[in-house]
């Protein structure tokens, strides 16, 4: 075989690529690198006694494609161990630089509106491009045009790849699907197009942030089954509310489906006193806390695969069933 033949072939060879994980999101990190058949990478964090702390790569990663696994729920840490990370591959000559983000923190603050207020999404997309990072992938925005605040790639998958094949292992008989505001009708719409049910709709006005004035019913619920869809569960204030007005109109059960469990206190005592059956999440923030009704699914496969197509060059919205 002639030089020339061997530096055709291995200019068909595509880059390697690493793992690597943040502190709070290693076990996402675990499970997409098993996923994967590859070993996550090495990295180190030393915390100074202020508080402060230092990234540090300690393997090679020059010329590699790298994968940063953290999301940035509470509290800010999570978010500026991330910025770290990025500007120490950037540093490090990384080929390409990919945030792995399965919850997409800030993401509320995605508008004005009202005035003098922070659009935080659009800063935090800001940040992590002056940081150097080359593209982001992350689930369930709470606001699809927040892709539109990033002048690189978004990679925006939906949790509903793990969801449906969940509801459709339930069986359930008049079925109906709900959303818990009118903000998520778009969202649960989806869900009713793809099961070929009908939509319910929830209207709440708030007092103030994390609390739910009052809350009415825009369909028929008697004796249905419902399945409420929202993107995250904070206080639980408004998905408990909603589930209980369902059962007062009738419905049979009322299960919640929620792609990322913030879960601040009260939630878990709100979920397991409401009348609801389940409460399914995702895996997107680590679930630690005790809840009786709470149902975790895993989408580190989700991301394993996105990773793959991404490497390989293939089409990432052929996996998607709805969006």
């Amino acid at each position: 075989m002639s030089k020339y033949t061997t530096l055709s072939i291995m200019s068909t060879i595509l880059p390697p690529f690493k793992v690597f994980a943040g502190t709070k999101s290693r076990y996402m990190a675990e499970e997409i690198c098993k996923e994967l058949g590859v070993e996550l990478g090495k990295m180190n964090i030393q915390y100074f006694a202020d508080g402060e702390f230092e990234v540090c790569f300690e393997e090679s990663i020059r010329g590699c494609e790298v994968y940063l696994v953290q999301s940035t729920f509470p509290n800010s840490d999570n978010l500026m161990e991330l910025l770290l990370m990025i500007d120490a591959a950037k540093r490090a000559s990384a080929k390409s630089i990919i945030a792995v983000m399965p919850y997409f923190g800030w993401a509320r603050q995605d508008r004005k509106d009202k005035p003098r207020v922070s659009i935080a999404a659009k800063l935090v997309a800001d940040l992590l491009s002056a940081a150097g990072v080359d593209r982001v992938i992350t689930m369930d925005l709470h606001a699809d045009q927040i892709q539109g605040f990033f002048n690189i790639p978004v990679d925006h998958l939906y949790s509903s790849s793990v969801f449906i094949p969940y509801i459709q292992s339930l069986k359930l008989e008049e079925m109906v699907i709900a959303s818990p505001d009118v903000g998520g009708a778009k969202r649960a719409n989806n869900y009713a197009k793809y099961f070929d049910v009908p939509l319910v709709l929830c209207h709440k006005q708030r007092a103030k942030a994390n609390v739910v004035a009052n809350m009415t019913v825009i369909g028929d619920v008697k004796d249905k089954n419902v399945i409420l869809v929202d993107d995250m569960v904070d206080t639980a204030g408004t998905i408990t509310k909603a589930a209980d007005l369902m059962l007062d109109f009738g419905a049979k059960s009322v299960r919640a489906l929620c792609s990322h469990a913030i879960m601040s206190d009260p939630a878990s005592e709100r979920i397991d006193n409401c009348g609801m059956t389940e409460m399914i999440f995702t895996n997107s923030i680590p679930f630690k806390k005790d809840c009786k009704k709470a149902h975790v699914l895993s989408v580190a496969h989700l991301f394993a695969d996105t990773i793959r197509r991404i490497h390989e060059n293939e089409s990432i919205s052929s996996q998607y069933l709805i969006k």
